[in-house]
């Protein structure tokens, strides 16, 4: 069953803005609608759609145009994320993470690595995965245990990395790696080919959602990369993958609140379909209330997460912990009002002919990646605490 997503003009948003929000949406009918629910059902990676979207700009949206990128605010990208996950969350969100690793690598490259690798991922001709996450170093990516060790020309890259998307079907490896003592400042960044002498990737996990992008552990046995794909300079990996990660989560969170507003709109569908004790659902006052609660709380998280987008675009002091609240606000309400629109299908929501089940999947693990909703509390903790101090 199709979700028809909301027409309804967004409030303060320009004619280009809208346009872009369009072309994602036509784009999510035709080629991902369609084919979304066998991909979750077999586990397929949906490569071809996803070069198709690289060909309207969607795999380099705020990748900058000298590096082949479309150049676009971070706002502008969340607009495109919500409304390719509005019908297909787990493609939209690999999608989401691919240009956030491509704006990581173009924007911090040297002139010979951007050259070579720029323009055909921010195309989408070449995708790319970000390496952060160790078995041992969730949470606490600052303690990750991958080493790179200078040799000459070259670093040579021992360790392993977990929960990776994308990993075995992907390029370029996004990898933060140990060039220096504990601690945050002895990581360093580094762009390595996914096929270098000495990878090598684990099973692909069975996961509850994101079915259509794998998701493998990665290990590296002496791979050897040139001393040119350093991204930065060493000790700025840390750096480097906080400011990705201040993009990554609004676009996790724009994810949301397209799997959101997908099962809002079939909760409402369903509501004017579906009729007990002689009624349709929609006359029945205590359903309209919990579609009123799912429509406002929706509302107020998009507006967070587009003024975190604002704030990230205008680089404003306070845009990380800005970031933060909106990953965890959009997230949580996101599962939430997927949850309520399943509840609303009652029996018919819970069986695959419908999409509520898929979508509710697919938005569990956003309150988890790019940082779970706990660290983003320590977050907005630790900057309201900071700020109370400074005033003192």
């Amino acid at each position: 069953m199709d979700i028809h997503v909301t027409t309804d003009p967004l409030p303060g948003l320009s004619e280009d803005q809208l346009a872009f929000r369009d072309a994602a949406r036509d784009f999510a009918l035709a080629e991902l609608a369609p084919h979304a629910a066998r991909w979750d059902a077999d586990g397929e990676f949906p490569r071809e759609a996803i070069a198709k979207a690289g060909e309207l700009g969607f795999c380099g949206l705020y990748t900058d145009e000298s590096a082949g990128g479309s150049g676009l605010a971070r706002l502008d990208a969340a607009i495109v994320f919500e409304e390719l996950a509005a019908l297909d969350p787990s493609t939209a969100a690999f999608i989401s993470i691919h240009n956030m690793a491509t704006w990581m690598l173009t924007a911090h490259a040297r002139p010979a690595l951007l050259a070579a690798w720029g323009p055909s991922l921010a195309s989408g001709q070449k995708l790319a995965s970000y390496c952060l996450t160790e078995p041992g170093a969730g949470s606490d990516a600052a303690s990750l245990r991958t080493r790179a060790q200078r040799d000459g020309d070259h670093y040579v890259i021992n360790g392993s990395k977990a929960f990776i998307s994308g990993a075995g079907v992907t390029d370029m490896l996004v990898v933060m790696a140990r060039t220096g003592d504990d601690g945050a400042r002895g990581i360093s960044a580094f762009a390595v080919p996914a096929d270098a002498p000495g990878i090598a990737y684990g099973r692909k996990e069975e996961k509850l959602g994101w079915n259509s992008q794998p998701t493998r552990g990665i290990a590296f046995e002496d791979v050897r990369v040139p001393a040119g794909h350093l991204l930065g300079d060493e000790g700025d990996g840390f750096r480097i993958a906080m400011k990705g990660l201040d993009g990554g989560r609004i676009n996790i969170a724009a994810c949301s609140l397209g799997a959101a507003q997908g099962a809002l709109d079939a909760a409402r569908r369903y509501m004017g379909e579906r009729r007990q004790f002689g009624r349709k659902l929609a006359q029945f006052q205590a359903l309209q209330f919990k579609l009123a609660d799912m429509a406002t709380q929706l509302v107020a998280a998009r507006q967070m997460v587009h003024t975190a987008a604002r704030k990230l675009d205008a680089r404003t002091a306070d845009a990380s912990v800005w970031c933060a609240m909106a990953k965890r606000f959009a997230t949580d309400a996101g599962f939430t009002i997927c949850n309520e629109a399943l509840q609303i299908h009652g029996g018919y929501g819970y069986i695959r002919e419908y999409p509520i089940e898929r979508l509710l999947r697919d938005c569990r693990v956003h309150q988890i990646l790019e940082g779970t909703n706990e660290i983003m509390r320590v977050i907005i903790a630790r900057h309201l605490l900071n700020t109370e101090e400074e005033l003192r």
